[in-house]
């Protein structure tokens, strides 16, 4: 989603995006085979990084989802808000974010189940863009109906509500206050509202009520987004403005971990200040290395990846992206011979996409939402 104007263009959002997206992409698969080719314990800690945790606690890889949304978010004050500058109508503006919202989770069905008629038991409804969708039309409607003060109470009613919601609820015959993937108020409700299935039986990573407290994770990046794009600082002093009130939310949402532990499943308050924080310092450097000292060239890979990020999420549903690596690069897999072989046609999968991500830019084809 980055529909910010050529004036304004934050080139480290595109660059940050595509290097969110490039995990995702491929690097994830290339490092679990090379750790399985090497066990070398550097790859297999990265290997470890780039696995979600079971249930409560953090990685590197918990990190990618919500950075996606965070940065929905910052893209916010320069789509949504440079129109709201140019005097353009509050309730065209709404109809567009539903809009783009509402695709969002179309095509996160589309994403999960293909495109197939089902029967709806086995139709899988919550989804990684769902919940980007949601949570964006949500945070991105705070944005355009309540002041900027305003915006900082939803951010605190959001989290702190949540909290309370499944400190004093749990599922019918657990403990007030259960937080485990069964007695959890918020996976009973989703089993007992959402119709299909859900990812794991008894709870869903991607829930309706978990999509509250995202919300809150697509106002972050909004105060990001709409910091450095009006606040009057100069742009040497913006990043580590946000770096500090990246560490600032690390420290709030490690110390919140000990009464509400940072949760991706649950999408708990903790896990958005913990992985905001992270987005925020993140956003820092790159916004301080490109758009602050101009040092772009580095960036290019990540860029070409981050301006259409959602093309290649979905391309992995009508492309066999590893059929085309072997087609390009199975001799260089013999040459490195069968131990290495899935690293090669691996680290295959990235550049062939990279390349077709390249042609789209090249072309000026996007797949805007």
């Amino acid at each position: 989603m980055s529909e910010s104007s050529s004036s304004q263009r934050l080139y480290s959002l595109d660059a940050l995006r595509g290097f969110d997206m490039f995990w995702i992409m491929g690097a994830e698969d290339f490092f679990h085979e090379l750790a399985e080719a090497t066990n070398h314990p550097a790859a297999v800690w990265i290997a470890t990084q780039l696995s979600h945790v079971d249930w409560n606690g953090f990685r590197f890889y918990d990190l990618i989802f919500p950075l996606f949304l965070f940065m929905s978010g910052v893209s916010t004050p320069y789509s949504v808000g440079r129109d709201l500058e140019k005097g353009a109508d509050k309730s065209k503006l709404l109809m567009r974010i539903v809009k783009r919202g509402l695709i969002l989770v179309l095509f996160g069905i589309i994403y999960n189940n293909g495109l197939h008629i089902k029967p709806l038991e086995e139709v899988r409804f919550p989804s990684v863009l769902a919940r980007i969708g949601i949570a964006y039309m949500f945070a991105s409607i705070i944005y355009l109906y309540a002041s900027q003060r305003f915006q900082y109470v939803w951010f605190a009613v959001v989290l702190v509500g949540y909290w309370l919601l499944l400190k004093f609820t749990s599922a019918p015959g657990y403990p007030m206050g259960d937080l485990t993937m069964e007695g959890n108020f918020a996976s009973w409700l989703d089993r007992t509202i959402l119709p299909g299935r859900l990812h794991r039986g008894v709870h869903d990573p991607e829930g309706l009520v978990s999509a509250i407290p995202a919300i809150g994770t697509g106002l972050l990046g909004i105060f990001a987004g709409n910091f450095l794009k009006n606040n009057p600082m100069e742009k040497m002093r913006k990043a580590p403005t946000l770096a500090i009130a990246g560490i600032a939310c690390l420290i709030i949402g490690g110390l919140w971990d000990l009464f509400f532990p940072i949760n991706k499943n649950l999408w708990t308050s903790s896990f958005v200040l913990y992985v905001g924080g992270c987005s925020l310092v993140l956003l820092a450097i790159f916004y301080y290395i490109i758009d602050v000292l101009g040092f772009r060239r580095w960036a290019y890979f990540f860029m070409i990846i981050g301006t259409n990020s959602i093309l290649i999420y979905m391309s992995v549903k009508f492309i066999n992206w590893y059929y085309t690596s072997k087609g390009f690069f199975m001799w260089l897999a013999d040459i490195a011979g069968e131990h290495y072989q899935a690293v090669i046609l691996a680290a295959g999968v990235i550049a062939v996409k990279w390349v077709f991500l390249w042609f789209m830019y090249q072309k000026k084809v996007f797949l805007r939402v």
